[in-house]
């Protein structure tokens, strides 16, 4: 049994050039494990709280007082415990900081330090992450979906849709479908610049939308696609990530885009419309968090055709799923670890949605940094899906080429899952 030896947190930058919280952990072995929280800029009201330092400097966006949390009051709990006990650390975590949104030490200081234990542990046992987390059961490759344009928060709200997305479905394994993911990039930016003269990028490394109509961002995507080579439906599909929650509050919807004001009936309507047009095949957050009666009605309209997936109304929360799930509301769930505020919690909620039969999707946010513990996650839990952002910004391609590397590698996991994780929608 190894026990931890040391913690130290600090304060570091993510891919937006804003603070965040990384935390070392190391053990009496002398192996070591670093864990870094990202940060979202589209965010459920029900996920775990960030701790800022308010104020004027930085923006009031300092994470000085949750790096002193953790070296102050976390280290004392955690050294000598034993670093592969997990659910127990997590447990000491969650009962320190003694709120219900983790917002006295920050949903940043814990999963940084909860993702810390993970990669300690898994250096201890001289495994891999993913096979760390895998354990004796045989795992897959996850299917990645791709950002190709960014709107919403992560664009200045040039559009209303937040993400358009490719989903390689005709793709044999994890690096191919990077190869086709990289045509289809390519030819977009193309498009860009012959349609419009401009080709940056949003936050997440899409490219920058400059379009009339959030329907335009499709119609350019399929259009990529083609140029690309690839038949649209077959070889690459679309995703979509609505964010819905950004644009309408208690059941009323604005377009900014396009002047529209939509009830929740009138957003079904319009989405259903894109998914007997276009080739769709994932939607996220499609109305609302507070609109729980539209979602159940999408799912009930669409959940056949697409996945239905929660975000901003599931919050990685393993209660709120189950409860999702009886009502009828959603058909998968976004996992992303920063939500939940640890690696226990996180994993609750993978489970409840495997025991929902739901589909689970492994997910980045916005503001991200090198660490690539999601493609691990994703992998090592045979999560069957990862979300990363887009194929630009070393914060992006260094998680697409972690998975490349397990692919290749010499211990890799089990075959990719491909479109198979699709199945049943």
């Amino acid at each position: 049994m190894t026990v931890i030896s040391n913690v130290k947190a600090r304060r570091i930058w993510d891919s937006r050039g804003r603070p965040t919280v990384e935390v070392e952990i190391t053990t009496a072995s002398g192996s070591s494990g670093r864990g870094i929280a990202p940060a979202g800029a589209s965010r459920g009201s029900r996920e775990a709280v960030e701790l800022r330092d308010g104020g004027t400097r930085l923006g009031g966006l300092d994470v000085m007082q949750a790096v002193a949390g953790v070296n102050r009051e976390i280290a004392p709990i955690l050294i000598g415990r034993e670093v592969s006990d997990q659910a127990g650390i997590d447990a000491a975590l969650i009962a320190l900081d003694g709120t219900a949104t983790k917002s006295r030490l920050g949903g940043n200081a814990l999963i940084a330090t909860s993702l810390a234990v993970l990669h300690a542990a898994a250096a201890d046992a001289n495994q891999p992450l993913w096979r760390y987390l895998a354990g004796s059961q045989a795992t897959h490759l996850p299917l990645p979906q791709v950002q190709i344009f960014g709107g919403g928060a992560h664009a200045g709200r040039r559009v209303d849709v937040q993400d358009f997305m490719i989903i390689a479905t005709g793709a044999q394994r994890f690096e191919q479908a990077m190869e086709m993911t990289a045509e289809v990039y390519r030819a977009a930016g193309e498009l860009m610049v012959a349609r419009s003269g401009q080709a940056g990028i949003a936050d997440e490394g899409g490219w920058w939308p400059n379009f009339a109509r959030n329907e335009d961002a499709l119609d350019t995507l399929v259009a990529a696609i083609e140029k690309a080579g690839f038949e649209p439906g077959r070889d690459v599909s679309i995703a979509l990530d609505i964010a819905a929650s950004e644009f309408g509050r208690n059941g009323q919807y604005q377009l900014a885009l396009e002047g529209q004001s939509l009830d929740s009936d009138g957003l079904c309507e319009k989405l259903l419309g894109w998914i007997g047009k276009y080739p769709i095949v994932s939607i996220e957050d499609p109305l609302a968090e507070d609109d729980e009666r539209g979602l159940i009605a999408f799912t009930k309209a669409a959940g056949d055709k697409v996945q239905v997936v929660g975000d901003d109304y599931l919050v990685t929360n393993a209660e709120r799923v189950t409860q999702a799930a009886s009502k009828g509301a959603c058909n998968t769930v976004l996992i992303k670890p920063n939500q939940a505020g640890t690696v226990t919690e996180t994993r609750a909620a993978l489970d409840a949605a495997r025991h929902a039969g739901f589909r689970t999707i492994v997910s980045a946010r916005s503001g991200e940094t090198e660490d690539v513990a999601i493609v691990h996650l994703a992998t090592g839990w045979n999560a069957g899906q990862l979300k990363v952002g887009s194929f630009a910004r070393s914060e992006r391609m260094a998680k697409w080429n972690e998975g490349i590397r397990l692919e290749t590698g010499d211990d890799r996991p089990g075959d990719f899952i491909g479109a198979a994780a699709l199945a049943g929608r």
